[in-house]
C-alpha cells in the first residue's frame, strides 16, 4: 500500500513540475500575479519572478524524483510536507479572497479554480502526512541511496535543458489555447454562437431594521425592490455571476483595438496572412530588436501590425492595443511574432527566433 501511495504522491510531484518547467515564463507571470499590488503587495519581488519559478519547478521535480526513488526517503518526505503547507497557505489566500484565478498548480495543462488547488494541496499534505508514518521506522541503505544518484542526476539534466529551451526559446511542449493549428476565427465563431450569460446580483441593506439580503436584477426589479426608499443597494458589492455556461475558450481575451479603443479583431481574422508583433512591456524591449523585427515582417508578404499596451510604441507599422495580461497568454518573449492564416496560427516565435529564420 505505501508503495503504491508513494508512486502516486511523486507522479503527481513531477508531472506538476514538469509542465511548468516546459513553460517557465508562463509560470512567472502566474508568480507576478501573486507578487502584485492587488494581492500579497509585493512588487519589489516581480523582476525576481522567473527565479523563484525557477526554484519552485526544481524542488518539486527533485523531490518528487527522489521520492519515487527512495532516496533520503524521510527528509524528502518532509521536505515536500513544508512545500504542501506553502502552496495550501498561497492557495487558500487566493481562493477565500478571489484574487487569483488560476494557481497555475499544472501550467496551462489543467486548469483548477482556486478551491480545487487549495483542496488538491490539502489532499497531498494528507497523503505525505500518512506517508510520513508509514515511512517513520525506516533505515535507509547507504549503497542503494548512492546507486541511484547518478539516475537523479540525469533526471536534472534533461529537465534543466527542458526550463532553459522554455526561457530561451517557446515552451517545448505547448499547452496553452494558442498553440500552432488554433483555429482562432473558429474559436471566436464558437464562442459568439453559444455565449456565456451573466446575471446582476445587488447586495441590498434595509435602512430601518439593518435586514441585508442579496438578489439578482431580475427580482430586484419584479418584487420593485427599487420602489421600496428602505432598501439600499450597498456600494461595492454588486456583482455579476454566470446564469448560464456557454463556450468556453482562451480565445475569448483575444481583443485587438486601434488607439481609439475601436475592436480590428474580425478584421485581422479576415486576413490571407498576418504578421503580429507583440510586446506586452514595451518598457523592457530592447528598442533595437523590436527595429529589426518590425524591418524583416515588413518584408513579407503579409499584412503587419504591431500590438502593445502603449498607443504609440511601433515606428515602422501600425500601433494597436491589447490587455498586458492577455498578450503574456500568448507571447513568452517581449518582443513575440505571431502569423496568421485567415486567422489560423501557423507561426509562433520569438523576435530573437524570428529574425534567425531563413
Amino acid at each position: 500500500m505505501r508503495t503504491i501511495l508513494r508512486y502516486i504522491v511523486s507522479i503527481i510531484f513531477i508531472a506538476s513540475g514538469f509542465v511548468k518547467a516546459v513553460d517557465l515564463k508562463g509560470f512567472s507571470f502566474k508568480l507576478e500575479e501573486y507578487f502584485s499590488p492587488v494581492v500579497f503587495n509585493l512588487s519589489f519581488l516581480e523582476k525576481y519572478a522567473l527565479a523563484f519559478s525557477i526554484i519552485v519547478v526544481v524542488l518539486e521535480l527533485v523531490l518528487g524524483f527522489m521520492l519515487l526513488m527512495k532516496i533520503k526517503l524521510k527528509q524528502t518526505i518532509y521536505a515536500l510536507i513544508a512545500l504542501c503547507v506553502f502552496f495550501g497557505f498561497l492557495t487558500f489566500y487566493s481562493a477565500y479572497y478571489n484574487v487569483v484565478t488560476d494557481c497555475g498548480c499544472f501550467g496551462d495543462a489543467l486548469k483548477f479554480t482556486p478551491w480545487q488547488s487549495f483542496w488538491k494541496d490539502i489532499t497531498l499534505l494528507v497523503l505525505l502526512l500518512i506517508l510520513a508514518v508509514l515511512y517513520r521506522k525506516r533505515e535507509e541503505d547507504e549503497k542503494v541511496r548512492f546507486g541511484k544518484l547518478p539516475l537523479l542526476g540525469v533526471f536534472v539534466l534533461v529537465m534543466i535543458f527542458v526550463m532553459y529551451r522554455g526561457i530561451a526559446h517557446e515552451p517545448m511542449i505547448d499547452f496553452r489555447a494558442y498553440a500552432i493549428g488554433t483555429d482562432l476565427a473558429s474559436e471566436k465563431q464558437k464562442i459568439a454562437q453559444n455565449p456565456s450569460e451573466y446575471k446582476t446580483f445587488y447586495s441590498l441593506k434595509n435602512s430601518k431594521t439593518g435586514e441585508v439580503k442579496k438578489v439578482d436584477q431580475d427580482e430586484y426589479i419584479n418584487k420593485e425592490y427599487w420602489k421600496d426608499t428602505n432598501w439600499q443597494i450597498e456600494d461595492g458589492k454588486t456583482t455579476s455571476e454566470i446564469s448560464k455556461k456557454g463556450y468556453e475558450s482562451e480565445i475569448s481575451k483575444f481583443k485587438i483595438e486601434d488607439v481609439n479603443g475601436n475592436p480590428i479583431t474580425d478584421e485581422i481574422l479576415k486576413e490571407p496572412r498576418v504578421i503580429i508583433i507583440f510586446t506586452y512591456k514595451p518598457k523592457e524591449a530592447d528598442a533595437e530588436l523590436v527595429k529589426k523585427t518590425e524591418t524583416k515582417a515588413l518584408s513579407e508578404k503579409a499584412k503587419v501590425y504591431g500590438t502593445s499596451t502603449q498607443p504609440d510604441f511601433y515606428r515602422q507599422i501600425p500601433n494597436y492595443m491589447m490587455d498586458e495580461i492577455a498578450i503574456k497568454t500568448i507571447a513568452r518573449s517581449n518582443p513575440f511574432v505571431l502569423v496568421l492564416e485567415k486567422g489560423k496560427i501557423v507561426e509562433k516565435l520569438g523576435a530573437k527566433d524570428y529574425l534567425e529564420k531563413e
